[in-house]
């Protein structure tokens, strides 16, 4: 189902995807609503309510009632947050896009921040939440995810996971979503040579709930991070990638190998039933396997190279 938009000359368009958790959609709406009337410009909120929850449609047919400008897109099932944003993206009529989470992270007055900052020139906007009044178990989370996407990737941030940033259309149209990417979105626009930075924004009082996951979440949040720092440091290398990994495991077993032979041959001990020995021997045929796999990512890379682009245009001057 999906309801459209009333108005023409849309400039911004304000993305929320609802997902299990949310607050009263009646206020996220009408909190954000009143920041953007006093901005003066034309905009526009998308709702993507993924999974069709009927009661979360209802709330938001009777805020439309009031005929506001709002669009509701409603998904069958739950395909994720990263789906609902790219549908999201791709309906948006404005040329500058606010994403919001479902629930208050951030006082609604941190719009006109990013708009702001979106016209100094930046291409995505990062917001912090800052000062926190969360729980410090939510921030030593915080912290720890942090630290190893911060010093796996080079790239300082310190609330990668805030959903409240803005965008222009220009990033949304050259960075693709995919699986739980969406929380690495600044880093893939980076990743192509868009400009983006960090702003601090008061964090809502709302956003206190202490947030302690399944030990599952936390091994696919590492997972994540692992692909992150695949994509944006071996996309186009991945010989470095598996080289490294096939040459390690080969020189281990060469080393171990070396070592049963040199005390064979100087009659210290006997190879027969030493399990060492199969080791060694299954690390260099890994190791080969492994680096072969890089060359052949070497291989497809060359012959697609003319397709890939993982750079952008800022402007051409004649």
């Amino acid at each position: 189902m999906t309801h459209t938009n009333k108005t023409d000359g849309i400039e911004i368009s304000v993305i929320i995807p609802v997902l299990e958790r949310h607050d009263d959609l009646a206020e996220v709406y009408q909190g954000h609503k009143a920041v953007l009337d006093r901005v003066s410009r034309p905009y526009e909120f998308i709702f993507v309510v993924d999974g069709g929850n009927e009661q979360t449609v209802k709330s938001l047919e009777a805020i439309e009632a009031d005929k506001e400008v709002l669009r509701v897109i409603v998904l069958p099932r739950d395909f994720g947050e990263a789906t609902a944003l790219t549908i999201g993206f791709e309906r948006a009529r404005g040329e500058l896009l606010i994403t919001l989470p479902a629930y208050f992270q951030v006082v609604p007055e941190g719009i006109e921040e990013i708009l702001k900052t979106l016209n100094e020139g930046y291409d995505l906007v990062v917001t912090r939440r800052f000062p926190r009044v969360d729980s410090w178990i939510n921030r030593i989370q915080t912290f720890g995810f942090h630290f190893f996407v911060d010093r796996l990737t080079n790239i300082r941030l310190h609330d990668i996971s805030c959903g409240v940033r803005g965008i222009r259309k220009q990033v949304v149209r050259e960075v693709q979503l995919y699986g739980d990417l969406h929380r690495f979105f600044p880093i893939l626009a980076f990743q192509k040579g868009f400009r983006i930075t960090e702003i601090p924004v008061e964090q809502h009082t709302l956003d206190r709930q202490t947030r302690v996951y399944h030990p599952g979440v936390y091994l696919r949040r590492l997972l994540d991070i692992l692909t992150l720092v695949f994509l944006v440091k071996f996309t186009k290398k991945p010989l470095r990638f598996f080289g490294l990994i096939g040459a390690s495991l080969f020189t281990g077993g060469f080393l171990i190998s070396l070592l049963l032979t040199v005390q064979r041959i100087t009659g210290l001990t006997d190879l027969a039933d030493r399990p060492l020995l199969v080791l060694g021997l299954l690390m260099m045929v890994l190791g080969v396997q492994v680096g072969s796999v890089g060359l052949i990512g070497e291989l497809l890379i060359f012959t697609h190279a003319r397709k890939m682009r993982d750079y952008t245009i800022d402007e051409v001057l004649d």
